[in-house]
Order: C-alpha cells, then sequence, then structure tokens
C-alpha cells in the first residue's frame, strides 16, 4: 500500500508540474533518501536546503518521498522525463540508479550527496564526515569517566565507515587508554534497534555513545536520555532532542550543499565533478555546544579547537578508510 501511496503523490506533483505556466524559473526536483523526512538528521537537512533555495533564489521546487529502494530509478526517470533544470538524489544508495539514468538522459543535470557517479552531467556532493567525527571523539575520549565509549553506525557501509573510522581516531588522540564499542544496525530507519545497541553498549561501560545512523540514531539518544548517559547527535544539529543529554552533534551541511548546488544551477554555471564539503569551509563540525556549555570544560572546548586547527594546517591527517 505504502508502494502505491508513494508512486500516486510523485504522479500528482508531476501533473501539477507539468500543468503550471511555462516560467523562467529554475525547476528543481530532488529525491529523498530512504526514512525520508521526519528523520531529524540526513534527509531533513536537505529539505531545509531546498527550502531556503525556494525561497532566497526563486527556484521552483518539487520532492518525493521513495518508500523503498525499488522506487528509486522510477523516480530518477520520471523527474528526468520533466526537463528539470537539476535532480537531486539524496544518498549513496541512489548511486547505481543514477549511474544508468544519468546517462540514459546525458541533457540533464543530477547533483548526488554521499557518493561518485562518473558522468559529466552528475555533481557528486561529498563530505569529510571523518574529521568531523575525529573532533566529536576528541570530545567523548575527554569526556568519558569510563574509558569507554560507543559508537552505533546505520548500515555497514564504507560511508558509513568514515565516521567509525574518524571517530575512533579522535577519541584515542585525546585518550590512548579509551576503547571503543562499536555495533551497526543495519538500517537507518530503525529507532528500536538504536535504543537497543545504545543500552548494550552502556551496560558494557560505555558512557558516552555516538551515532551515525540517521532515523536509527533518535532510538540511541533516546536511550541516553532514559538510562542516564551522554550521546552525540548526527548530520543535523540534534542537541535541542534531549538538552544536555546530547553533548554536541556532528553536524554535516547536507543543507548547504543542496544549496549551493541550486544556486550554480540558477546561475547557469553548474558543471559536473565532484564537490567536498570538511572542516575548512564548515561543511563538517560540531554544533554550538547551545545545551552544554556548563557541562563541558572549557579546556576540553580548547582541545577541540585546537584539533579542529590542525587537521586544517594537516598537522593531524585523519584516516579516510575511502581512499
Amino acid at each position: 500500500m505504502r508502494n502505491k501511496m508513494s508512486l500516486l503523490v510523485v504522479m500528482v506533483l508531476l501533473i501539477g508540474l507539468m500543468a503550471a505556466p511555462v516560467s523562467a524559473q529554475t525547476r528543481i526536483g530532488l529525491i529523498f533518501a530512504e526514512g525520508g523526512l521526519g528523520d531529524q538528521s540526513f534527509n531533513d537537512a536537505a529539505y531545509r536546503g531546498l527550502m531556503q533555495a525556494k525561497e532566497e533564489l526563486g527556484v521552483d521546487v518539487i520532492y518525493v518521498e521513495p518508500a523503498d529502494i525499488a522506487e528509486m530509478e522510477e523516480h530518477q526517470r520520471a523527474y528526468a522525463d520533466l526537463g528539470l533544470d537539476l535532480i537531486i538524489v539524496i544518498g549513496f544508495i541512489h548511486q547505481s540508479a543514477l549511474t544508468e539514468v544519468s546517462a540514459d538522459y546525458p541533457d540533464v543535470k543530477f547533483a548526488i550527496v554521499d557518493d561518485v557517479v562518473d558522468n559529466p552531467n552528475v555533481t557528486s556532493l561529498l563530505f569529510e564526515e571523518h574529521e568531523g567525527s575525529f573532533l566529536v571523539g576528541v570530545l567523548a575520549g575527554m569526556m568519558t569517566e569510563t574509558n569507554t565509549v560507543g559508537f552505533v553506525g546505520g548500515m555497514e557501509v564504507p560511508l558509513i565507515r568514515k565516521f567509525q573510522v574518524g571517530f575512533e581516531e579522535g577519541v584515542k588522540w585525546a585518550n590512548p587508554d579509551a576503547q571503543v564499542l562499536v555495533n551497526y544496525a543495519g538500517a537507518f530507519d530503525d529507532p528500536g534497534r538504536g535504543r537497543e545497541l545504545a543500552i548494550s553498549q552502556n551496560e558494557r561501560g560505555a558512557d558516552i555513545v555516538y551515532h551515525a545512523a540517521g532515523g536509527t540514531g533518535s532510538g540511541v539518544i533516546d536511550a541516553a536520555v532514559s538510562n542516564g548517559f551522554y550521546a552525540i547527535g548526527v548530520d543535523s544539529d540534534q542537541d535541542f532532542m534531549a538538552p544536555g543529554t546530547v553533548l554536541t552533534s556532528m553536524v554535516k551541511r547536507v543543507d548547504l550543499a543542496v544549496y549551493e548546488v541550486i544556486k550554480a544551477a540558477a546561475e547557469g554555471t553548474l558543471e559536473g565533478g565532484i564537490w567536498s564539503f570538511g572542516i575548512e569551509d564548515g561543511g563538517v563540525g560540531t554544533s554550538e555546544f547551545l545545551y552544554t556549555k556548563d557541562i563541558i570544560p572549557q579546556e576540553v572546548l580548547d582541545t577541540i579547537e585546537e584539533a579542529k586547527q590542525k587537521i586544517i594546517s594537516g598537522e593531524i591527517v585523519v584516516s579516510n578508510p575511502l581512499q
């Protein structure tokens, strides 16, 4: 039933766009990752960038939330048939389908977040997640009282390994005696599983758990609240979800990437290739510690800033498992 409803919604959107008067406005289509809106993480960040572009640049936008992986290619082709100025797909899960679709529609511009499609009409938007994860690892390594912290990933794929490796290296840089417990939930939309894994890690001594798990991560944060340990959020600023319990979030500016690629399309300057967002340009980093400045000692905040500057200067080189 959900598949049929999702396809019905996108067809209504497409018909509405086709029926609208032809305008000189740039027309943008965005296809979310699994889990869709409301994840308070990755997809929601993309939506913020899309809405910012709509408001500030005056572009026309449509978007769709696929019910499952099987719909990805169908949505991509439906949008391409409309002749939109730019089609943005969110997440590595789109990569396989987009490789074929972008080749079949060489005159349509595409962008993909979190993976590379090596076709001339595709802009690949990548992030230095390992660098941002290093910074929150420094925080965890200095704040732990048990010398044990945890990492909960969504799907065990190379991209999420970047978060894990960066976090582990940051923890060890700050606290060589600390250990990092690692578990993967196998999904980005299973809060219950995230909660189970976080509680299990806490029972094994972890007093801080960092998640890179999309919607699954809300379960990690919920477990931290109910069981009295700290969490670290990801992608969007998730500190508000549990003020004082979420120490910080490793903010990944998907909204910035989406906005900037739309802006280039609107200005007529967009070309295919790889765009990378890292610490230096604000593409990744920590949240503002709005609720935890009184919890985290100034020495810790200073050390995080020190690590940030050393990464920018090249003195610290964080391992990237994708290279």
